[in-house]
């Protein structure tokens, strides 16, 4: 079925004042198909016509994978995909410029945002979930994308795998899926970190899911992304502000209201701002095994990160590094190489050096965690402590 023809039926629907229900969407492409449409005709008009006016029109058979992460609009005939494959170039096309401008400012005030001239990019996520996952949706218009509008749809699918899919998969040996089993046993507080894309989510919900089902974890989300197979998973998602700029519920609110729910375990899915003040204070309060996500491009890097976001809630350096050093033990660096395949690249771990926190690397694939390393003093302090049943014959 054209498009010239969905758009000649688009047409007529516009112009009818009557109710538009799917007998006369069905009479519609009849009529602009000179009255000779068959059945598989009227339904395939019908399924995009539904792309073109509640899902994201030509993209829509994308979604449908499940390996694809994301998909990116550069022009009418550059749409490219994210995923298991890495980025590759597809065989959608759009009509022409102005359609890719329609269904980026469709999708906006489906997000609730304003995206024209005057308002020329746009950041939200588009209402509603399902088999794909939630999508967020980014968008810039000429003249500020240059060469034309261009689209981002970031699908965040459902992190269901646990710490033995993730093995079978690769990204981490047997030796790296013992320590990680031994982490979550002894409650050490970690910090997931890593590009985006690099697998981050997937492996803390792994680590949730590992959780004795007996605690009680408090999670605290800017989306809804982490599903981990466990019993007492509790989860707070923030809220953006609306149209006239009301209704905001941010990340760092959550992690107070979080503090008054009896939780075992505090996990912020991502700590991206001031938030980070929060969940130091919390996890300096008896709340071991506390976690979180945070953007860093290597393990050593992450007090520099982290001295960024505490100055934005007043933090000063030096009650950074002091709560750092007391809040967090470990940092778990993934990596996504150009196959697209993510792995446990590095788990390093925090040591004061005089005022300051420093990552020191432990461990590496193929590595096997050495006796006399602190790690795994750490692990058998923390396993003594607790009375907790932590195998080491792997590490």
């Amino acid at each position: 079925m054209s498009t010239e023809l969905v758009d000649r039926v688009k047409a007529r629907l516009a112009a009818t004042e009557g109710v538009t229900d799917p007998r006369a969407v069905a009479d519609a492409v009849r009529a602009e198909a000179g009255g000779v449409a068959g059945h598989l005709d009227v339904l395939a008009a019908l399924k995009l016509l539904d792309d073109e006016l509640v899902g994201v029109g030509p993209l829509e058979r994308l979604l449908a994978s499940p390996e694809v992460t994301d998909i990116l609009v550069t022009a009418p005939d550059e749409v490219w995909v994210d995923g298991a494959e890495g980025l590759r170039r597809t065989d959608v096309r759009f009509p022409s410029e102005d359609a890719v401008r329609a269904l980026a400012q469709r999708l906006a005030l489906a997000a609730g945002r304003r995206l024209d001239d005057a308002q020329p990019f746009v950041d939200g996520w588009l209402p509603g979930s399902g088999p794909a996952g939630r999508i967020r949706l980014h968008a810039v218009l000429p003249p500020v994308a240059a060469e034309g509008t261009c689209l981002s749809l970031r699908v965040l699918r459902p992190a269901t795998h646990d710490l033995r899919s993730l093995r079978r998969l690769g990204t981490v040996d047997e030796a790296g899926l013992a320590l990680l089993e031994a982490v979550v046993s002894a409650r050490l507080a970690f910090l997931v970190t890593g590009a985006t894309g690099s697998g981050k989510s997937t492996l803390l919900a792994a680590l949730l899911g590992a959780v004795d089902p007996s605690e009680r974890i408090v999670c605290v989300e800017d989306v809804g992304e982490l599903q981990p197979e466990h019993p007492q998973f509790v989860r707070l998602v923030a809220r953006p502000p609306n149209v006239e700029g009301a209704g905001e519920v941010t990340l760092r609110e959550l992690v107070r209201q979080a503090l008054r729910m009896r939780p075992d375990r505090l996990v912020v899915g991502e700590v991206r701002g001031r938030e980070v003040v929060e969940l130091l204070t919390a996890l300096n309060t008896g709340h071991d095994g506390g976690a979180g996500t945070l953007h860093a491009n290597a393990p050593a890097e992450v007090p520099a990160r982290l001295e960024a976001l505490a100055a934005l809630g007043g933090l000063s350096r030096e009650a950074l590094h002091s709560q750092l050093a007391a809040a967090v033990q470990l940092v778990l660096h993934m990596k996504r190489g150009p196959s697209g395949r993510r792995v446990l690249a590095e788990i390093g771990m925090l040591r004061r050096d005089g005022a300051v926190v420093r990552v020191e690397t432990v461990w590496k694939p193929g590595e096997r965690l050495r006796r006399d390393s602190d790690l795994t003093t750490a692990l058998v302090a923390a396993r003594d402590s607790r009375r907790a049943r932590v195998g080491t014959s792997s590490w």
